[in-house]
């Protein structure tokens, strides 16, 4: 993006520090902004009235939003909360689709941004449905070193959709290949 358009999106952003278990977006609600997080982790999960189900894990530079609310403006599934102290920019979406209808450069800076969420759907539901809890524990371990020590394990047990002493036997088979 050229710096003209940067500094547009800049003008809109609010600079947030956000406490542990903020949570940004809340599931049956339709939310006006979305959020970039600068700095800590959070989580994606959806909750029913049994248990929560966490989706995704979201670490620095990554996008918090509902699709839903982004693209229908119709209330969202997931709720998103701080695991950590975080730093989040957080922009109106109304401020956000004004610029795309100004600025063909963060028109597609937007276009982009919802491509790359959505193929990270897609990838999330191609290895739920293709890959084994073991394998999957794998990916988290690689595409979260520096922060699995960080993620309750419950939360992790969640996401690959296992009980904790499941978790605790992938866990004691994949330091034992090590």
């Amino acid at each position: 993006m050229n710096p003209d358009s940067s500094a547009k999106i800049e003008q809109i952003s609010k600079k947030l520090v956000c406490k542990r278990n903020s949570i940004l977006v809340q599931q049956d609600k339709i939310q006006h902004s979305i959020y970039f997080l600068g700095s800590g982790l959070a989580r994606v999960y959806y909750e029913t009235s049994e248990r929560q189900i966490t989706l995704d894990f979201v670490s620095p530079g990554g996008t918090l939003i509902s699709m839903n609310s982004y693209v229908h403006g119709t209330a969202g599934y997931e709720n998103i909360d701080l695991l950590e102290e975080s730093t989040v920019y957080q922009i109106d979406q109304e401020q956000l689709f004004e610029l795309y209808e100004s600025d063909i450069a963060i028109a597609n800076w937007g276009r982009k941004m919802a491509e790359l969420e959505f193929i990270k759907a897609e990838q999330r539901s191609m290895s739920k449905l293709f890959s084994t809890a073991q394998e999957r524990y794998a990916e988290l371990l690689k595409k979260y070193p520096q922060y699995i020590q960080r993620i309750k394990l419950g939360y992790i047990a969640s996401y690959l959709g296992v009980s904790q002493v499941t978790l605790s036997r992938i866990r004691a088979n994949i330091q034992s290949n090590f």
